[in-house]
Formats: C-alpha cells, structure tokens, sequence
C-alpha cells in the first residue's frame, strides 16, 4: 500500500516522465487485474495518470492528490465502475478513507491457468503497428503483462520493452526477416526468463513457500531417481528462496541473477548423478539450461524395494515433516507419472493428518486409524492417477479409450463417455510439469 502515496507516485511521475509512467501504469495494471479487459485498465490508466499528471506539478495544491485518491477510490465503488471488476472489492468498500484505499491496492487476480498470449506473424505485427504505434504498444503490453502476471516486474518491463524496440526498429528496416530474427535471438535469453519466472511465481503464489520447495523436491526426484534426498532438499529449499526473494521484487535483476545462481547448483549438484542433467548443462546460456532442466521428462520408474513408512513416533517428534516428506520423495520417485496437483494434495494430506492426530490424546490410535483409511483409499486411487497419466503421454487417444473400457467393463456408453471425457480432461491438463495449480487442485 504505501507504494500508492503521493510521494513515491510523484517521484516516479517526475524521475520516468509522462510517458514512462504512462507505459509502466498499463503494464503494473494489466498484470495485477489479469482478468480485466483491455478497456477496463484503459479507464484506470487513464485516471491514474491524469492523477499524477494534475497534482505533481509544481504549485499543485497539498490536498490534491489525497482528493483526487479518495475519488478514485469511490469511483471504484460505483456499481457502474468502469474498473477492472474484482471479487475482493466489496469487502473493500466497506472501509473507508486511507484504509479503502491502501485495501483495494492490495487486490490482485490469481494467475492465469495458462498463459494466452499468442504472438502474431512478423507481417501481422507490422501491419498492426503502422496503422497506429500508441495502440499496438498498449494493446501489447495488455496482453503480454495479463497473460504473463506472475512474471516479476522488471522481467515484464524489460521483455516488453526490447519487444517494442523491436518492432519499431525492423518495421522499418529495408530488411525486415533478417531483423526479426536478429533480434529474436537476442530477445531469447529474456523470453526464456520471462515464461519460467512466470510459471516459477505462479506456483509459489499459490503454494506458498513450504509447499513450493516440496513440489521442486518431487520434480527433480522423478527426473532423477538415484539422487540422494539431502542433496534435493538443499536444491528445493534454494528454489523457494529464489522466488521468495525474487518474485515481488522490483530490484532489476534479482530473477535472473538468482536463477542463475541456483541453475548453477543443480548443474553442479546432479550433473554427475544424471547423463540428461549433464547435457542439459552443457550450454553457457544459464536459462536455456533451466530451461532445459524445467521441461525435462521423468525418469522410467527405478527398480526399488516398497518405501518405509514413518513409524508414528517419527511422525509427531520434532522432525515430524521431514520424515512425512521423505516419505512422499521415496513415493514420487517410484511413481514418476504421477503429477505434481496429486502429489501436492499427498502434501496437504500429511501435514492435515499430524496436524490433526499429533495434538490429540492418543496420537497413535488416531494415526493408525488414519492409516487404514489411506491403505484402502488413497494408494489405489494414486495407482490409478499414475497409470492414467502414464497412458496419457504414451498411448494415442484411441488407444486409451480402449484401454478404459476394458477397465470400465459395467459402464454403460453414457457412463463410459462421461469417464472418458472427465479423464481426458484431467490428463490433457494436469499430467504435465507446467500444469495450472489452482485449475488441477479442483480437477484432482
């Protein structure tokens, strides 16, 4: 909130000029309502500049801005508002003065599942960018920062602006291919960051800190079964500090500078341990090597003996997570189909399930309780998500319809068509490492 008083906005106004301002304000904007449409953060644009434009001009009146805030918020407010609609916003409005307004900064959409920007052909940009610069840049900018919302920032800001500079300069060049690809080359380096930081702070937004670095944890243990747990553990705690230190920063390089580094120690850490891990560190791009480790498959299931449970005195003793997340590392690497939605519903199970047996009275009784629900439940359920995706990824569609059919032998057509769409579903969407958080905890 306190980014949003007259001081801070004033030096911003003054130190980036009008039209900088202007520029940072649509993409700030488009990023933090994501589901608004392109006119809605026109309007909000449009008011906020106005704002600093009219009361940080030398002579403006001391109560100006404070004014010019408090209509804005009410505007806001209106049942007819022509801002971004957010579901926070009436809770909001029920407060008043400095606290309405310092609540409805805070409001933010949740990230996109996926992001929709889909860049048009090199003619296309042209075509769009002659017929009116201002236009092109804002409606860019719009669809770049909404679709990429998590996206940190100065990662935003840099890869908009090279991305404009760009289109400006080959546009006009006597060669405009040669430009283009030129400068995609150039531009790929911060195309990399921008869609990992994204998807990295997409996931930290929703998971937070805990939950991130066990999801990192169970990634690299399918994709690298031999590994040694301590060795994960250190790699997936450094990779929730990349993103709790970098993903609300505005420090210009803390993203890639981080990401780097921790690129770096996975390099160094599994590169021995693994021939895939290896070649992808082979390159002296730091994010196309992320980038490699990122979108690398899991590995074929290990031959390995049946995992051991924790015993219910580790389970509630001072260690209590750490056992429960071994536990879960020996499971995600024997079953490397399984997707990271379930494995992340296993997480909320474990801590639900100390949570809840280890304050009672008799923890044991209530823990082997527990576990006898999560023989006759969960396993099977986790077999089947695991043999669901594997298909998935192997099998062609015809293919896994007869497969579920066979397993399915009572279901009527209707029955089986419902099953299969629901599957079908559930796997194109959440069987694949950048699968959408929020949208696959509700399909799980």
């Amino acid at each position: 909130g306190r980014a949003y008083v007259r001081e801070k906005v004033c030096q911003e106004y003054s130190m980036l000029g009008k039209e900088n301002f202007r520029t940072l304000t649509v993409l700030a904007n488009s990023r933090k309502y994501s589901n608004g449409t392109f006119e809605e953060i026109g309007h909000l644009v449009r008011d906020i500049v106005s704002l600093a434009e009219t009361c940080c001009a030398d002579g403006a009146e001391p109560s100006c801005y404070d004014a010019g805030s408090t209509a804005l918020s009410l505007k806001s407010c209106r049942p007819d508002s022509p801002f971004p609609a957010h579901p926070g916003t009436a809770e909001c409005c029920a407060h008043e003065g400095l606290e309405r307004k310092l609540c409805l900064a805070a409001l933010r959409h949740p990230p996109q599942p996926l992001p929709r920007y889909l860049q048009p052909s090199d003619k296309e940009l042209c075509q769009a960018f002659r017929q009116d610069p201002r236009e092109f840049a804002d409606r860019f900018l719009y669809d770049y920062a909404s679709s990429y919302s998590q996206a940190p920032l100065p990662v935003l800001l840099g890869s908009t602006r090279t991305f404009l500079s760009m289109v400006s300069t080959c546009c006009i060049s006597r060669a405009p291919t040669a430009c283009f690809l030129k400068e995609k080359l150039e531009r790929k380096t911060l195309s990399l960051l921008t869609l990992m930081s994204n998807r990295i702070c997409s996931l930290f937004s929703v998971y937070g800190k805990d939950k991130f670095s066990f999801s990192y944890l169970v990634s690299l243990a399918q994709k690298v079964p031999a590994a040694v747990f301590e060795d994960l553990l250190l790699l997936a705690k450094d990779a929730a500090e990349v993103s709790s230190q970098c993903c609300d920063s505005v420090a210009e390089d803390c993203m890639q500078k981080k990401l780097s580094e921790h690129t770096t120690k996975v390099c160094t850490t599994l590169s021995a341990r693994d021939g895939r891990f290896a070649d992808c560190c082979k390159g002296k791009n730091l994010m196309e090597n992320h980038f490699c480790i990122l979108t690398m498959p899991p590995a074929p299931a290990p031959k390995l003996p049946e995992a051991l449970k924790p015993t219910n005195k580790e389970l509630c003793g001072k260690e209590g997570a750490l056992h429960a997340t071994r536990f879960l590392f020996e499971v995600a690497r024997r079953n490397p189909s399984l997707p990271d939605a379930v494995l992340a519903k296993l997480y909320d199970s474990s801590v639900k399930l100390r949570q809840g047996c280890c304050s009672t009275k008799d923890p044991s009784a209530c823990l082997d309780g527990k576990r006898k629900r999560i023989a006759e439940e969960l396993f099977p359920y986790l077999e089947k998500a695991s043999q669901l995706c594997g298909q998935y990824t192997k099998l062609p569609f015809l293919e896994l319809r007869e497969q579920l059919a066979q397993a399915e032998p009572e279901a009527s057509p209707a029955q089986l068509e419902q099953l299969l769409e629901q599957r079908a579903s559930f796997a194109s969407t959440c069987c694949f490492p950048a699968a959408p958080p929020l949208l696959c905890d509700s399909k799980v």
